[in-house]
């Protein structure tokens, strides 16, 4: 199957349906990001321009996007070709998919393109698999690697909170006890269509805009990860998918968290508060909050993303699983480029 241009709109929901399963049953080390939400919402915010390719057969599906080279030929990568996050292939027959497609790829371009896969855990049957069908007809190279952290929600909050460090525990409850005595509040928001979105949107930027990111200039203020969390906010919405907090103070907004869920797991995107807030662990507040109402909602898995640079050490204290992920690019082999 395979979808126009406007695919983040014209996915049908039977396609939805397929390539959220896979994502989530297929072992990836982040299945939000190897599902549609996230693919398509990449793609249509930063490379609306590339055409996609949406291609399932049975238990196994494949989405790439069309991306240009300056020989003027075109290589095929995954939707989000910028974290390299998730993984283009699902199934347990994809490396054969991919082969069949790639053949009728290259009769249509009269050439074997290049090919970008993402997502590959080491370690695991998709890299194996990859290796064993590809390996006579392609250079397999890696070309990116990255460390995706993720905490267990077994046990419920305090289950969570057991496999946390004393010294983290006890800092969190000295800041639950401030903000109790500040009167800070936490507001829970589900939104369910592009205006709720937009509105909760608008309310997240505030914030940011007055926080060190943003008075940086180095947050979701700026492009293109502004239209980009617009993008995702509204599809995460359509699918009732989103989880926002807002921490209030006398009515005001000094912080949010927000994220998505699919099945039981729950992948962060972005928190901030306002600069002034920042000795009141507004941070670790909001994630405590976030994790108290996804146990609460049955969520058993809290995907945190990236862990491989200075600026997202702090996810360490949160998470005690640590997955590597890989991108290959995978180059024709002499005499199979024709």
């Amino acid at each position: 199957m395979e979808l126009s241009p406007l695919a983040h709109a014209a996915c049908s929901p039977a396609q939805r349906e397929l390539w959220q399963g896979l994502a989530l049953s297929t072992r990836q080390a982040d299945p939000f990001c190897s599902g549609p939400v996230w693919q398509l919402s990449f793609h249509a915010a930063l490379t609306p321009l590339c055409r996609p390719h949406v291609h399932a057969d049975g238990d196994s599906l494949l989405a790439f996007a069309e991306q240009p080279l300056p020989s003027g030929r075109l290589a095929l990568a995954p939707l989000e070709s910028y974290w390299f996050f998730g993984s283009p292939l699902l199934g347990a027959h994809a490396p054969e998919l991919l082969a069949d497609w790639l053949a009728a790829q290259a009769r249509r371009l009269s050439y074997m393109p290049r090919l970008v896969i993402s997502g590959i855990r080491p370690d695991g049957r998709r890299a194996a698999g990859l290796v064993r069908r590809f390996d006579s007809h392609f250079q397999l190279l890696r070309i990116a690697g990255g460390l995706q952290s993720a905490a267990s929600l077994r046990g419920g909050l305090d289950g969570f909170l057991s496999r946390r460090s004393a010294n983290h525990r006890q800092k969190l409850a000295k800041a639950a006890r401030r903000a109790r005595q500040a009167d800070i509040v936490f507001e829970r928001h589900v939104p369910r269509d592009a205006g709720e979105a937009d509105a909760l949107y608008a309310r997240m930027l505030a914030v940011e805009s007055a926080s060190w990111k943003g008075l940086g200039a180095c947050g979701m203020t700026e492009m293109p990860a502004r239209r980009l969390y617009a993008v995702l906010l509204r599809n995460l919405a359509q699918h009732g998918m989103a989880r926002i907090i807002l921490a209030r103070h006398e009515e005001r907004d000094i912080g949010f968290i927000f994220g998505g869920t699919t099945g039981t797991v729950y992948r962060g995107q972005q928190f901030s508060y306002h600069n002034a807030w920042k000795r009141w662990s507004i941070g670790n507040l909001l994630q405590v909050e976030q994790v108290r109402w996804l146990c609460e909602e049955g969520v058993t898995r809290y995907d945190m993303g990236p862990l491989d640079s200075e600026a997202m050490r702090y996810k360490a204290h949160w998470t005690e699983r640590r997955l590597p992920i890989q991108t290959w690019l995978l180059i024709p082999r002499q005499g199979q480029d024709a």
